[in-house]
């Protein structure tokens, strides 16, 4: 009976982990062609699919071009592998069809269709380029038979590659913005070869623009540039601001690549199995043209509330309490959520009531980037304290911002804050401060304790004691107040000098003191103790924007620091800065060492050297 119960145990069990595996798995469906094929060639194209289908759901696509020679051929298979009590299922289901091209030129497969319980999925419409018999794929290695001979293999495997079959390209969203207004910007290689690896690859700088990189899709994408179809791969995507206006180039990016050519020859055919080719490794160096953006400034006009805000948004402001006891903190929050230069938006001024102090702005955030522009939003609370009861109306809140579509300023208004302040209730408040209106003395109220109703009449005033002014008192109490206040100006210029200097000698010594923490973090470096290595360039990187700067270590972020340098003119150091920072804190507690020492080390070293080169004061 037991061991029933264990076996029935055990199925139950297995059916659940099954359900939860095919629960979990992402179902894709895909079509498998050649990306360019010969006129009057046959080819197959293959629908895959890891799931199995509803039945009798499968919708094909338009073959608008191309003869059908076979097809529908369905297959399916399924495995089901656990190790370590951890299970693994696949489904593999394909449709496959034979088609042949009926004229040359680019022809589509269009979307094709098909349901799994319940839910439909589709495939992309498929570029393919059809290209004349004679000009097939190995058509490029044609020519007189003696002449290919007399080449050597390099050669001929380094002409079999034409000039436009890899190329790399830098690709933009759009290439006239306005100030601050995003661009998408995507490095892309373009194959219509096989590629086999890559070396070298130098990324654009982006001066003249605060860059943030993207998470992408590395692919491969079908795309048609130029009239013909490549395999696109991404290699990096990055989201600029441009910083300033006019016509902003970018440098050119560069990447080494290494093309896989099937060469035929004569010196390794073997009569029994044939073959008698070789595979070579043909090297390119590819490099993307010089790319300009032009950048316009904002129009003319601007309110005073703009402070450099592009894109759209929204705002919510409210007050916490519409009634507070004097001396008791009370705050405003504004929340400003929608798409833009997220990043480099401003606290909106808010104007307060004389007799109300306000304390320094807290800020939340939660951004996320896209190929649009930041989105999310920034919520700034303002604390206060009123000093004095009385009724007080806040005025309205204004955020103004430009719409690069519009072309306009839009201007966001809050509604005024009424707010009543009553008496302090420990009784430590200031007294109301309030004058009745008339034109009779009699009329004027007490005003705390001190200011009592003016006596009428005419004044009876007699002498009591002898003038103090040119007796020895007052002599002798004039040079103290002189005396006193000449040690009071020279201690007040002597602070001021003190405090003057404090700041010009930490700015003098910050690029010593960075030398001297670099040199202990080379010395964990050659002992190869990691954790303290990063641990002591984080500690000089820190240290030296604090000490160049003057900022309090405890104020310091990166944002602060993208900041500071992009206001000197370090928009490219300010970049490179805060990508060695986040390296460091990654690798201080990774068990795997993904980043070099020495690569850090040298890093850390000459941005500090360009921050000392741009930033001259």
């Amino acid at each position: 009976m037991n061991n029933l119960i264990k076996t029935l145990f055990a199925v139950v069990m297995t059916v659940c982990a099954i359900w939860s595996v095919r629960a979990d798995e992402k179902v894709t469906f895909s079509l498998n062609a050649p990306m360019i094929v010969a006129e009057g060639e046959t080819f197959r194209a293959e629908f895959a699919l890891n799931a199995k289908p509803d039945d009798n759901s499968f919708v094909p696509p338009s073959f608008e071009g191309f003869d059908v020679l076979a097809g529908p051929a369905t297959s399916q298979g399924q495995s089901i592998s656990i190790v370590n009590g951890s299970m693994t299922k696949s489904i593999n289901y394909s449709i496959t069809y034979v088609l042949v091209a009926q004229r040359t030129g680019e022809l589509r497969i269009g979307a094709a269709e098909i349901g799994v319980d319940g839910a439909t999925y589709h495939t992309q419409e498929t570029p393919i380029e059809v290209r004349a018999a004679g000009d097939a794929a190995g058509g490029r290695a044609g020519g007189d038979r003696e002449e290919r001979e007399s080449e050597s293999l390099e050669q001929r495997a380094g002409n079999q590659i034409g000039k436009d079959d890899v190329m790399l390209r830098l690709v933009l969203s759009r290439r006239s913005v306005y100030k601050g207004e995003p661009i998408r910007a995507a490095l892309k290689l373009y194959s219509r070869v096989n590629v086999a690896g890559s070396e070298g690859a130098k990324m654009p700088a982006f001066n003249g623009f605060w860059s943030q990189q993207l998470d992408v899709e590395q692919g491969p994408f079908r795309e048609t540039v130029g009239g013909k179809v490549y395999e696109a791969y991404n290699i990096a995507e990055y989201l600029l601001y441009p910083q300033q206006s006019g016509r902003l180039t970018i440098e050119p990016a560069e990447l080494t690549v290494f093309v896989q050519v099937v060469v035929q020859s004569s010196r390794h055919y073997d009569p029994f199995f044939g073959g008698g080719h070789e595979i070579y490794n043909v090297r390119r160096a590819l490099r993307t043209p010089e790319v300009t953006v032009d950048v316009r400034e904002f129009p003319a006009g601007a309110p005073a509330s703009f402070t450099g805000a592009v894109g759209k948004y929204t705002m919510e402001a409210s007050l916490s309490s519409k009634s507070v006891s004097a001396n008791s903190a009370a705050n405003i929050n504004v929340r400003i959520a929608g798409t833009g230069n997220l990043n480099f938006m401003q606290p909106p001024a808010l104007n307060l009531p004389s007799s109300f102090e306000l304390y320094d702005t807290k800020t939340t955030e939660q951004i996320r980037n896209s190929g649009s522009g930041s989105m999310g939003y920034r919520s700034f609370e303002y604390p206060f304290i009123p000093r004095a009861e009385g009724d007080y109306v806040i005025a309205p809140i204004e955020f103004t911002y430009f719409n690069p579509e519009t072309a306009k300023y839009v201007t966001l208004r809050s509604e005024e804050f009424a707010i009543s302040v009553t008496p302090d209730a420990k009784g430590g408040g200031a007294p109301s401060a309030v004058v009745s209106s008339g034109v009779r003395k009699e009329d004027v109220r007490l005003l705390g304790n001190d200011i009592h109703f003016i006596k009428l009449g005419r004044p009876a005033l007699q002498r009591n004691a002898a003038p103090l002014v040119l007796s020895t008192l007052y002599w002798a109490v004039l040079a103290a107040m002189v005396l006193l206040a000449t040690v009071v100006f020279f201690a007040v210029r002597k602070r001021m000098r003190d405090s003057r200097n404090t700041v010009l000698v930490h700015a003098r010594r910050a690029n010593k003191v960075a030398v001297q923490r670099f040199r202990k973090a080379a010395t964990y470096m050659k002992e190869q103790n990691r954790h303290a290595f990063y641990e002591e360039m984080l500690r000089a990187l820190w240290g030296y924007i604090s000490d160049r700067f003057n900022i309090p270590v405890a104020d310091l972020t990166k944002e602060s620091i993208r900041e500071e340098l992009s206001r000197r003119g370090a928009v490219e150091q300010a970049r490179e800065i805060t990508e060695i920072i986040s390296m460091c804190e990654e690798a201080q507690y990774s068990p795997l060492a993904t980043t070099s020492m020495d690569e850090v080390y040298g890093k850390g070293i000459e941005v500090v050297s360009k921050i000392e080169s741009v930033v001259k004061k």
